[in-house]
């Protein structure tokens, strides 16, 4: 997902005031600080080899997944030790939801032996201790690279429940991240333009929905690309079940001009998947 987001964001490259967060990477000295005087071929392997750019910082899988995985190995070994302690916190910091080690657990249960998930669990409660005071919107921001914002006071008035904006780009292409609560959604709407116009939406984190007047819904996940010609009647938001943030481009035209329009009733929402 973040490849297909970094490689949107480098077609628009002469934007000069694009911030993004970099993308976390490894670096481990454990190997050189407790072993490098002791077995110094070993503690090289172990930090540049590892944790280096040939294991841990391949980007064919992302650091979530490879925590997840090596998170059911130990697991399903028996080490449930400070190592795996160890790689739980670092699994919590590269975006694993307490929602998603659970799962893990009970899953590998199954497969790795119950007394090992028991113990498993007894360590990711006190990693993920901390969650309980945690709120839905700061666990939405562990599943996506770009900020959720502030909340969209200034456009409130066009949605139906909560919703959150970040500018992310104020410059010759302006975008922004907007990240929707669950059934949040805007009214209908069009952008007006006499030439070019409209605008493009990327999703970027949960499930969302696109609708087009007269036509049946599309749903929107993370890499999902919407285009929006100019003067087509729309609306766009979050799942019931599910936050929802998606990347708006503003594309460039002449006489451009947005026109808010009627909410999406309920009734007609809750009909979306039938």
């Amino acid at each position: 997902m973040k490849k297909i987001i970094f490689a949107l964001v480098a077609m628009f490259a002469a934007v000069d005031d694009t911030t993004l967060m970099a993308q976390e990477k490894i670096t481990q000295t454990a190997g050189r600080t407790l072993l490098g005087g002791f077995a110094p071929q070993f503690a090289e392997l172990n930090d540049d080899v590892l944790f280096g750019e040939d294991v841990w910082n391949d980007s064919t899988l992302s650091l979530h997944d490879r925590s997840m995985v090596t998170l059911s190995i130990l697991l399903g070994k028996g080490l449930i030790d400070a190592s795996f302690r160890s790689h739980l916190e670092m699994g919590k910091r590269h975006g694993i939801t307490r929602r998603e080690i659970a799962a893990l657990l009970t899953q590998a249960a199954f497969y790795a032996g119950w007394p090992n998930a028991w113990a498993g669990f007894r360590v990711a409660k006190e990693v993920w201790a901390d969650d309980d005071a945690a709120t839905e919107r700061e666990r939405f921001q562990q599943e996506m690279i770009f900020p959720v914002g502030e909340p969209n006071t200034a456009y409130a008035a066009y949605f139906t429940g909560s919703s959150y904006l970040a500018r992310i780009s104020a410059g010759r292409i302006p975008f922004a991240n907007v990240t929707f609560e669950p059934r949040c959604r805007n009214n209908w709407h069009i952008h007006h333009a006499t030439a070019g116009g409209g605008q493009m939406l990327v999703g970027v984190a949960g499930r969302g929905w696109y609708q087009e007047a007269g036509k049946p819904a599309q749903e929107i996940l993370p890499g999902t690309v919407i285009q929006i010609p100019a003067g087509v009647k729309h609306w766009h938001g979050a799942a019931a079940d599910s936050w929802f943030a998606h990347l708006a481009f503003e594309v460039a035209g002449e006489n451009v001009s947005n026109e808010w329009l009627e909410p999406v009733a309920d009734e007609e929402y809750d009909r979306l998947g039938e």
